[in-house]
């Protein structure tokens, strides 16, 4: 038999065995959840966020596998590759004290051309919460801010901000 006939066979052999299966039973292993291809950056308090969301996932995929409920056990399963692979990645970045201007870490308040003031702390992609006034560091707001200083201007969606204060 040639290899792509084997393979045919292969894959028929697979789908029959497939339709036997009750379809109630049966679930799709579930598509890995996207890892960014950016530095995985984290804050200590990001790390924290990350091994607590990976504790989560364990406790999860157990209770998912002694109920034997294979939904649950594929979700927590690619949850728990998810939060492995992050954790496995991840590099605390603290800031240089010595250095001048906005850096990963820092709290950056900005006034904008409306008024209105707005304060945001530069974090890890994991960390980032807007609604809470984080950022990840590759969101095009945080590139914006970074090495400027108090006084500088810059582009913060469709208009304009000048950085008031860092932290």
């Amino acid at each position: 038999m040639k290899l792509n006939e084997k393979w045919l066979a292969n894959a028929y052999i697979s789908r029959m065995s497939r339709a036997f299966v009750n379809e109630d039973q049966y679930v799709e292993d579930l598509p890995d959840r996207p890892v960014s291809g950016h530095p995985n950056y984290v804050t200590p308090r990001g790390l924290q966020l990350i091994e607590a969301a990976l504790d989560q996932a364990r406790r999860n995929y157990g209770e998912a596998q002694a109920a034997g409920d294979r939904e649950a056990l594929a979700n927590s399963g690619r949850d728990l590759r998810y939060w492995n692979a992050r954790r496995a990645s991840a590099q605390i970045l603290s800031r240089d004290p010595d250095a001048v201007g906005v850096q990963f870490g820092s709290t950056v308040t900005i006034a904008r051309d409306d008024g209105r003031q707005q304060t945001f702390s530069i974090v890890g992609e994991d960390e980032a919460d807007p609604a809470q006034g984080t950022i990840s560091h590759v969101s095009p707001l945080a590139r914006a801010l970074l090495r400027k200083s108090v006084g500088d201007v810059v582009r913060a969606g469709k208009d304009d901000a000048e950085i008031i204060a860092i932290e």
